[in-house]
């Protein structure tokens, strides 16, 4: 019988955002493969967990990953782990997890901590619609015709960067996007020398040319508010109904196109009352 990989979230920063469940699964597997053993090592430590850990991350051979895979097939089960949040997410490990599914072995998830979601929490925005885009490209060129695509989201967009290329990336928002975008960097997230700082990329580039940026960062762009076109109660009702006859929950149909024009939903709900369409 195979055995089971167990995907499991770890701590972004702080060691003691762990749950039961994980600290169980780490002490009852018959390995731990990991993205780095000194890192994955302090979190052991820290809980008194004795276990095997087996190095796998992005450079390693396709011999590891099989190795991995053969435990696996032979019945031994096995945690994969990176070094902060959860695996497969900018991290290493999907290509293993697909060929585990490939063949026949049983998956299980152990949520945890992820840095995206915790910096989309803290950051004061709308959430309430949102793509996590990962890591741009380390080139200029790709990394600005990227800029260029993101530009046109209609949602908040989350990034990760990396340290030393947060000023080339901002700088890069600043000349597609202008300086007066709104930009958000979410550094540090649950360690001591957490920060949020929010602002134009203009103002943050310029706050991050004085104040050297360390550790892990996530950069939010927020979609800019902008002035919508004139229009009257009328066109907004006409729009909702569209919204309705289309299948959308009138509920939903009210509270989207409250939110889109900055009214109450009390007042689209008021001229639904003498209508024939409620």
């Amino acid at each position: 019988m195979n055995g089971k990989l167990y995907i499991c979230g770890t701590p972004i920063g702080n060691l003691e955002d762990v749950t039961i469940r994980l600290l169980k699964t780490l002490r009852k597997v018959d390995m731990i493969a990991c993205e780095d053993t000194r890192h994955t090592i302090k979190l052991l430590n820290r809980y008194k967990i004795k276990n095997k850990l087996y190095s796998y991350h992005e450079h390693s051979s396709p011999n590891r990953e099989q190795f991995l895979l053969d435990e696996l097939i032979r019945g031994r089960n096995i945690a994969l782990v990176s070094d902060a949040g959860m695996p497969t997410i900018s991290d290493p490990g999907d290509n293993l997890i697909r060929r585990a599914i490939e063949s026949g072995v049983d998956i299980e998830v152990v949520p945890g901590p992820s840095a995206f979601t915790a910096a989309l929490a803290v950051a004061g925005i709308d959430n309430s619609s949102f793509i996590f885009a990962g890591f741009l490209p380390s080139k200029q060129g790709k990394r600005q015709a990227m800029l260029r695509i993101i530009q046109q989201e209609p949602r908040t967009v989350i990034l990760y960067e990396a340290p030393h290329r947060l000023l080339k990336t901002l700088q890069d928002i600043e000349t597609i996007m202008g300086k007066e975008s709104p930009v958000i960097v979410a550094r540090e997230l649950t360690k001591i020398h957490q920060e949020v700082k929010r602002g134009s990329v203009q103002e943050i580039r310029e706050y991050y040319k004085e104040n050297n940026p360390r550790g892990e960062i996530c950069l939010l762009l927020p979609v800019p508010t902008q002035v919508k076109p004139t229009i009257t109660l009328e066109e907004i009702i006409k729009e909702t109904e569209d919204l309705i006859k289309s299948g959308l929950d009138k509920k939903q149909a009210f509270k989207m196109k409250a939110r889109e024009y900055n009214i109450p939903k009390s007042i689209i709900y008021e001229q639904f009352i003498d209508s024939d369409d409620l």
